[in-house]
């Protein structure tokens, strides 16, 4: 394997590892290590809520979880010659949970996936969710299932939720000033539009004296994507994947966190996928002014892997840009996808699933979402596509009706 260049104890929470990694965006953070062009390395990933989130059968973890505090992220790592211009290629070749295949964090052999409430980030399906749930998944030989979401099985796509580049100070002035003025347009909303600069909680790296209170105090979050990467929670990234990003500091100044052991398209639940820490092994290259060559002015551009699981077969649901209660909106995307996504939940609930329990599952199995149609006015259409070979019983319809799995203890859940 590579050299470890970002070494993590797991016996250690992540302030106090060796190195430091960080938790907002910030162009003064300074590097933590650095590599040469062409190089190959080793990176070790704290899960996002550093251990805050327990393999046991209670939501409150989920519903109190330190949102100011993520995400962990292992970095900056400095790429010598990297200049702002260029397009930073990184490979991923491997990705995994922690070696360490039984222990109390998540991904020594488990992870999770929560539903958080509403008056802490919410979901994609808020309205519908809006307190705390958790399932626990339980893996081995890649594959996942799990005590809270019953009569399921699927084969995981490892891939890390968060990658990026630091930001500019032009670029983070940009980013603070546009989110800013979305909060002023509904201050007072619950779940908020936007999270601003948070001092509090704030972990900067290596970076000390006078400037870090003035650091942690323009500090971008890390929870959005944006122009620089970030959390995108694309789960095709993924083993075999060749990712370009654009630099805006010299030595691009690149970082990596959020792992999951698989995910479905969206992470509708917000705390989704199967989160879990672990390790990638990457390669590190540069092009050269390649931002103007191939016009990638901000947002990374990639080529999948080929390590998908194969499933072949596939239970699809639709949803249009009409309301629950009826009104009709404009080439809304995101409702049609949302009102896929509960087409989905209701038909699972006729083979025993609570709508929770189906929900979860949803966030965390292999499914994939789509725009199907998003031009014909006035109702875009989103499709959700499930594989049906994840399932113990046959879920497709059928003149004998709906086969009931036994629904288990169900998901854990806790409410404000």
């Amino acid at each position: 394997m590579p050299d470890v260049i970002f070494p993590l104890d797991s016996t250690k929470p992540f302030t106090e590892q060796e190195i430091l990694g960080h938790n907002r965006w910030h162009p003064d953070i300074p590097a933590a290590v650095s590599v040469k062009p062409g190089q190959s390395a080793r990176i070790e990933c704290r899960e996002w809520f550093d251990g805050a989130i327990k393999n046991d059968d209670s939501a409150d973890d989920v519903r109190d979880a330190p949102l100011n505090t993520v995400h962990r992220l292992s970095g900056p790592v400095r790429v010598e010659g990297a200049k702002p211009g260029d397009l930073l290629v990184v490979d991923i070749l491997d990705v995994g949970p922690i070696p360490q295949e039984e222990g109390p964090l998540a991904g020594q052999g488990w992870g999770y996936t929560g539903i958080f409430a509403r008056r802490n980030g919410g979901s994609f399906l808020v309205d519908q969710f809006p307190d705390a749930y958790k399932a626990i998944w339980d893996f081995a030989g890649g594959r996942a299932t799990s005590r809270h979401v019953p009569g399921v099985e699927f084969t995981g796509l490892i891939h890390p939720g968060l990658m990026g580049t630091a930001p500019s100070t032009d670029l983070l002035s940009t980013w603070n000033t546009r989110e800013a003025a979305l909060i002023a347009a509904d201050p007072d909303r619950v779940p908020p539009l936007a999270l601003p600069p948070e001092p509090d909680g704030a972990i900067l790296g290596s970076l000390s004296g006078a400037d870090v209170e003035r650091v942690a105090s323009e500090a971008a979050r890390t929870a959005p994507p944006r122009e620089n990467g970030g959390n995108q929670d694309i789960k095709n990234l993924s083993k075999g994947t060749r990712i370009f990003y654009p630099v805006f500091v010299d030595g691009a100044n690149f970082s990596v966190g959020d792992l999951h052991f698989s995910q479905g398209d969206g992470e509708i639940t917000f705390c989704g996928g199967i989160e879990m820490g672990g390790y990638l092994d990457l390669r590190f290259d540069l092009i050269s002014g390649g931002m103007d060559t191939y016009g990638v002015a901000e947002n990374a551009i990639f080529l999948p892997g080929n390590s998908d699981p194969q499933y072949s077969e596939w239970i699809s649901f639709s949803g249009t840009s009409v309301t629950l209660d009826g009104e009709q909106r404009y080439l809304d995307s995101q409702l049609a996808y949302q009102r896929a996504c509960l087409h989905a939940i209701d038909y699972l609930t006729k083979f025993g699933y609570s709508p929770e329990q189906a929900y979860l599952l949803l966030g965390a199995a292999p499914v994939e979402g789509r725009f199907s149609g998003v031009v014909d006015i006035p109702n875009s259409c989103a499709t959700i596509y499930i594989p049906t070979a994840i399932f113990d019983v046959d879920v497709r319809p059928s003149v004998s009706g709906p086969a009931r799995i036994d629904p288990g203890v169900g998901a854990p859940h806790s409410a404000f």
